[in-house]
């Protein structure tokens, strides 16, 4: 496979069934973990009704996707700490009508747990997260692509540091990671475990601009 026709543009809500098994992938323990609810769905069908609902973390207004011959082979999301309430108010009108009353303040809690291992941007720090690249398009650079495009659309209020979280699990994507200039700038252990799988420990790492 060839990437030179590899194209990046906004998430559509037509996109949500190339989108969200990418988007999944990017972390896929933490989002079983907190999502997946027996007899209710896995967490890729929650990830189906936040998506296509456009708002919030998961939403298609906040993603791009790369397309490559019309096939959707890419996916990530930037966003900064002033995405906080709106993010909240969006996630928990999704929580709550796709689980119900019954469900809802479980899988908000596990969110929580979550974010205590992966925590959400603040203030003017500028987040990558959800990168995903099919398998089809792995080691072909189209992972180094998405993150470069990623970078280059950063907003202007966004002049904090450039952060992003990979599990400790995932050297090959570390590696990637760095190779674009990004460091380790720490470690959160995890002790989160359910029917689901163990999320594994995350490393925080940041991005220094070339000279």
């Amino acid at each position: 496979m060839t990437l030179a026709g590899l194209t990046f543009r906004p998430a559509a809500a037509a996109d949500v069934a190339a989108a969200v098994p990418l988007i999944h992938s990017s972390g896929p323990a933490a989002f079983d973990y907190v999502f997946s609810v027996s007899g209710v769905g896995d967490a890729q069908a929650f990830l189906r009704r936040a998506f296509a609902d456009g708002a919030g973390e998961f939403g298609w207004r906040n993603h791009v996707v790369g397309v490559l011959d019309g096939v959707v082979v890419a996916a990530g999301a930037g966003f900064g700490g002033d995405t906080k309430w709106s993010f909240m108010l969006a996630a928990a009108r999704q929580i709550l009508g796709h689980y119900g009353w019954r469900h809802a303040a479980g899988v908000v809690v596990r969110g929580l747990k979550v974010e205590s291992v992966i925590p959400p941007p603040a203030g003017a720090m500028y987040y990558l997260g959800h990168l995903g690249v099919s398998e089809s398009a792995r080691g072909q650079g189209a992972g180094t692509v998405l993150v470069e495009h990623l970078l280059a659309a950063r907003p202007i209020t966004a002049s904090g540091p450039v952060v992003l979280d990979v599990a400790a699990t995932n050297p090959a994507a570390q590696r990637l990671y760095q190779r674009l200039g990004f460091a380790v700038v720490g470690e959160r252990r995890s002790t989160l475990a359910n029917a689901q799988g163990r999320v594994p420990d995350q490393r925080r790492m940041q991005w220094h601009a070339p000279a």
